[in-house]
């Protein structure tokens, strides 16, 4: 399971401390939660974790989509779809 670790600061350290953030997201894989007023407002994460937070989203929606299409009956066998990637193969190969 993920868990990401959160630290909660006001939006005046953003601006005065941007550097200790910036530092405390990339090498603590942190996400820092930026409050205005005490409420959540913003987070900021490393670009790393970005992109793994993203692809992980990504990869779910898609097992959603699998999902949805088993329980409404919309497969084929396997080998039915290897002989598919296989003919679109040849033809790029052609």
């Amino acid at each position: 399971m993920f868990a990401l670790q959160e630290t909660i600061r006001p939006s005046a350290d953003l601006r005065n401390h941007y550097n200790d953030i910036s530092k405390q997201c990339r090498e603590e894989k942190e996400a820092v939660i930026i409050t205005v007023n005490g409420r959540g407002d913003t987070v900021s994460l490393s670009y790393e974790e970005y992109k793994r937070m993203k692809a992980r989203l990504e990869l779910l929606e898609i097992l959603a989509e699998a999902d949805e299409d088993v329980k409404n009956g919309r497969v084929a066998p396997i080998q039915d779809t290897f002989d598919d990637l296989r003919n679109i193969l040849k033809e790029d190969q052609d």
